[in-house]
């Protein structure tokens, strides 16, 4: 959510991205995590400003059944090369926890990530192919959501 902010859907000049998914969000297609809420709560900037007016609805909580494949998420990652650095951030960050939710309830990851053949750092896309999560970038959600985002006249 942080990339979209600073990005492609900054929330001065791309409302109707928020709009969107705040929308998407009460119909049950589209939600975050509370790992990546803690993540954003932890900046002070207008992304937590909107998370804290508009957004508590958009992240799921880590449930019993979310906690349940910690153990599967946190197998495959240690039985691979990756540094142990990499390793441990992994688990300290909302990453895991993302990848433990869509396993629980069979949700895909939305990601800007690509995979990658890196020890140093561990990719979303890399842990999802692993474990057989389906995963896509925000366009391709975009474009099978069949988001518009019109540019109105007035």
């Amino acid at each position: 959510m942080s990339q979209a902010k600073n990005l492609h859907y900054g929330l001065d000049f791309c409302p109707a991205f928020w709009d969107w998914l705040m929308d998407s969000n009460a119909a049950g297609r589209v939600f975050s995590i509370d790992k990546v809420a803690d993540e954003i709560a932890a900046g002070a900037d207008e992304l937590n400003d909107w998370m804290r007016q508009r957004g508590r609805g958009l992240f799921l909580r880590t449930d019993p059944q979310v906690a349940a494949q910690f153990g599967k998420v946190s197998a495959w990652v240690t039985q691979q090369k990756y540094e142990s650095a990499a390793i441990n951030t992994f688990f300290q960050i909302a990453d895991f926890y993302l990848i433990a939710h869509a396993l629980a309830k069979g949700h895909a990851v939305v990601t800007h990530e690509t995979p990658a053949n890196s020890t140093k750092r561990i990719k979303i896309p890399n842990v999802c192919i692993g474990l057989n999560v389906r995963f896509m970038t925000p366009y391709e959600m975009l474009r099978r959501e069949r988001a518009k985002f019109v540019l109105g006249r007035a």
